[in-house]
Protein backbone atom coordinates (compact mmCIF):
# COMPACT_ATOMS: atom_id res chain seq x y z
CA UNK A 1 0.00 0.00 0.00
CA UNK A 2 1.00 3.53 -1.02
CA UNK A 3 1.52 6.40 1.37
CA UNK A 4 0.42 9.96 1.12
CA UNK A 5 1.52 12.64 3.73
CA UNK A 6 -1.38 14.66 4.79
CA UNK A 7 0.04 18.16 5.73
CA UNK A 8 -3.62 20.05 7.55
CA UNK A 9 -4.17 22.82 9.93
CA UNK A 10 -4.56 22.43 13.63
CA UNK A 11 -7.53 24.47 13.45
CA UNK A 12 -10.78 24.05 11.56
CA UNK A 13 -10.59 27.29 9.93
CA UNK A 14 -13.93 29.63 9.35
CA UNK A 15 -15.08 27.26 6.84
CA UNK A 16 -17.29 24.66 6.81
CA UNK A 17 -15.73 23.68 3.42
CA UNK A 18 -12.64 23.11 4.83
CA UNK A 19 -13.77 20.24 7.35
CA UNK A 20 -15.78 18.72 4.30
CA UNK A 21 -12.89 18.32 2.11
CA UNK A 22 -10.79 16.76 4.84
CA UNK A 23 -13.36 14.16 4.96
CA UNK A 24 -13.85 13.70 1.74
CA UNK A 25 -9.46 13.95 1.68
CA UNK A 26 -9.84 10.59 3.79
CA UNK A 27 -12.40 8.69 2.11
CA UNK A 28 -11.17 8.96 -0.99
CA UNK A 29 -7.11 8.58 0.09
CA UNK A 30 -9.38 4.70 1.05
CA UNK A 31 -11.19 4.45 -1.49
CA UNK A 32 -8.03 4.63 -3.94
CA UNK A 33 -6.28 2.54 -2.06
CA UNK A 34 -3.69 5.01 0.18
CA UNK A 35 -2.66 4.97 3.78
CA UNK A 36 -1.96 7.95 5.07
CA UNK A 37 1.06 9.75 7.68
CA UNK A 38 0.38 12.50 8.95
CA UNK A 39 1.23 15.20 12.35
CA UNK A 40 -0.29 12.97 14.51
CA UNK A 41 -2.65 15.60 16.09
CA UNK A 42 -6.90 15.09 17.05
CA UNK A 43 -7.57 18.83 16.61
CA UNK A 44 -8.50 21.01 13.69
CA UNK A 45 -8.19 19.78 10.00
CA UNK A 46 -5.61 17.25 11.37
CA UNK A 47 -7.87 15.60 13.55
CA UNK A 48 -10.75 15.61 11.10
CA UNK A 49 -8.66 13.52 7.68
CA UNK A 50 -7.83 11.21 10.20
CA UNK A 51 -10.83 10.50 11.76
CA UNK A 52 -12.36 10.19 7.80
CA UNK A 53 -9.62 7.31 7.18
CA UNK A 54 -10.50 5.94 10.17
CA UNK A 55 -14.28 5.57 9.56
CA UNK A 56 -13.62 3.85 6.42
CA UNK A 57 -10.81 1.14 8.10
CA UNK A 58 -7.73 2.93 6.59
CA UNK A 59 -4.14 2.77 8.01
CA UNK A 60 -2.93 6.25 9.36
CA UNK A 61 0.13 6.74 10.88
CA UNK A 62 0.88 9.96 13.49
CA UNK A 63 3.72 11.04 14.00
CA UNK A 64 3.90 13.50 16.90
CA UNK A 65 6.57 14.94 19.35
CA UNK A 66 6.74 13.76 22.71
CA UNK A 67 6.00 18.02 24.01
CA UNK A 68 2.39 18.04 21.58
CA UNK A 69 1.50 14.77 23.22
CA UNK A 70 2.31 15.66 26.45
CA UNK A 71 -0.08 18.30 26.57
CA UNK A 72 -3.32 15.74 25.05
CA UNK A 73 -3.24 16.54 21.75
CA UNK A 74 -2.16 13.27 20.03
CA UNK A 75 -4.84 11.04 18.08
CA UNK A 76 -5.01 8.52 20.66
CA UNK A 77 -6.97 6.13 18.20
CA UNK A 78 -4.53 5.96 15.22
CA UNK A 79 -3.33 2.75 13.46
CA UNK A 80 0.11 4.05 14.55
CA UNK A 81 1.21 6.58 16.86
CA UNK A 82 5.18 7.26 17.01
CA UNK A 83 6.47 9.90 19.45
CA UNK A 84 9.33 11.84 18.27
CA UNK A 85 11.95 14.16 20.00
CA UNK A 86 12.16 17.04 17.82
CA UNK A 87 10.01 18.67 14.76
CA UNK A 88 13.24 18.05 12.34
CA UNK A 89 12.64 14.32 13.28
CA UNK A 90 8.64 14.13 13.00
CA UNK A 91 8.89 15.76 9.35
CA UNK A 92 11.85 13.49 8.34
CA UNK A 93 10.06 10.92 9.72
CA UNK A 94 6.69 12.04 7.70
CA UNK A 95 8.74 12.37 4.57
CA UNK A 96 10.73 9.19 5.31
CA UNK A 97 7.18 6.92 4.96
CA UNK A 98 5.34 9.01 2.25
CA UNK A 99 5.40 9.14 -1.78
CA UNK A 100 3.57 12.32 -2.10
CA UNK A 101 2.44 15.43 -0.06
CA UNK A 102 -1.32 16.81 0.15
CA UNK A 103 -1.89 19.97 1.95
CA UNK A 104 -5.42 21.12 2.97
CA UNK A 105 -5.59 24.53 4.08
CA UNK A 106 -3.52 25.80 7.28
CA UNK A 107 -1.59 28.10 8.80
CA UNK A 108 2.40 28.68 9.24
CA UNK A 109 3.10 25.12 10.03
CA UNK A 110 1.23 23.76 7.18
CA UNK A 111 3.01 25.98 4.72
CA UNK A 112 6.34 25.30 6.52
CA UNK A 113 6.26 21.97 6.23
CA UNK A 114 4.99 21.80 1.62
CA UNK A 115 7.67 24.63 1.40
CA UNK A 116 10.17 22.34 2.97
CA UNK A 117 8.90 19.66 1.08
CA UNK A 118 9.51 21.29 -2.50
CA UNK A 119 13.15 22.68 -0.85
CA UNK A 120 14.00 18.70 -0.25
CA UNK A 121 12.49 17.91 -4.00
CA UNK A 122 14.84 20.62 -5.73
CA UNK A 123 17.86 19.40 -3.60
CA UNK A 124 17.18 15.87 -4.51
CA UNK A 125 16.46 14.42 -1.42
CA UNK A 126 13.66 12.56 -3.09
CA UNK A 127 11.18 13.22 -6.03
CA UNK A 128 6.96 13.35 -4.86
CA UNK A 129 4.95 15.19 -5.96
CA UNK A 130 3.52 18.90 -3.34
CA UNK A 131 -0.15 19.33 -4.04
CA UNK A 132 -2.30 22.15 -2.45
CA UNK A 133 -5.54 21.21 -2.36
CA UNK A 134 -7.22 24.80 -2.75
CA UNK A 135 -10.71 24.93 -0.98
CA UNK A 136 -12.29 27.89 -1.81
CA UNK A 137 -9.63 29.47 -2.92
CA UNK A 138 -7.50 29.06 0.14
CA UNK A 139 -4.31 29.01 -1.65
CA UNK A 140 -4.34 31.13 -4.75
CA UNK A 141 -2.26 33.92 -3.28
CA UNK A 142 0.27 31.74 -1.65
CA UNK A 143 0.80 29.92 -5.24
CA UNK A 144 0.99 33.39 -6.84
CA UNK A 145 3.57 34.49 -4.69
CA UNK A 146 5.75 31.38 -5.56
CA UNK A 147 5.16 31.71 -9.32
CA UNK A 148 6.15 34.89 -8.94
CA UNK A 149 9.53 33.59 -7.28
CA UNK A 150 10.12 31.83 -10.23
CA UNK A 151 9.28 34.98 -12.57
CA UNK A 152 12.22 36.80 -10.27
CA UNK A 153 14.88 33.91 -10.52
CA UNK A 154 14.40 32.60 -7.12
CA UNK A 155 13.19 29.44 -7.76
CA UNK A 156 14.00 27.45 -10.69
CA UNK A 157 10.94 26.63 -12.91
CA UNK A 158 11.52 22.76 -12.40
CA UNK A 159 10.99 22.75 -9.03
CA UNK A 160 8.18 24.56 -9.21
CA UNK A 161 7.02 22.00 -11.51
CA UNK A 162 6.90 19.63 -8.47
CA UNK A 163 4.27 21.79 -6.81
CA UNK A 164 0.18 21.52 -8.19
CA UNK A 165 -2.80 23.93 -7.01
CA UNK A 166 -5.81 21.77 -7.40
CA UNK A 167 -9.06 22.64 -6.40
CA UNK A 168 -10.78 19.34 -6.06
CA UNK A 169 -9.58 16.05 -4.53
CA UNK A 170 -9.72 13.66 -7.53
CA UNK A 171 -7.59 15.61 -9.72
CA UNK A 172 -5.13 15.27 -6.34
CA UNK A 173 -5.48 12.04 -6.44
CA UNK A 174 -4.50 11.70 -10.21
CA UNK A 175 -1.67 13.63 -9.80
CA UNK A 176 0.20 11.01 -7.16
CA UNK A 177 -1.20 7.82 -9.24
CA UNK A 178 0.53 9.47 -12.35
CA UNK A 179 3.74 11.25 -11.16
CA UNK A 180 6.72 10.30 -12.46
CA UNK A 181 9.70 10.75 -10.35
CA UNK A 182 13.01 12.87 -11.26
CA UNK A 183 16.60 11.62 -11.09
CA UNK A 184 17.72 13.92 -7.73
CA UNK A 185 21.47 13.79 -8.74
CA UNK A 186 20.90 16.54 -11.31
CA UNK A 187 20.01 19.18 -8.86
CA UNK A 188 23.05 21.83 -9.01
CA UNK A 189 21.43 21.58 -12.57
CA UNK A 190 17.83 22.42 -11.89
CA UNK A 191 18.92 25.37 -9.69
CA UNK A 192 20.51 26.75 -13.32
CA UNK A 193 17.01 26.96 -15.31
Amino acid sequence: MKTICVYAGSSLGNKESFSTAATNLGHALVNSGFSMVYGGGSRGLMGVVADAVLSKEGHVTGIITKQLDDIEVGHKDLTVLEVVDTMHERKARMAELSGSVISLPGGVGTWEEFYEALAWNQLGFYSKPIILLNIDNYYDDLFNFTTKSVKEGFLPQKTYEDLFLVDNIDEAISIVVNFKKKDGKDWFERLER
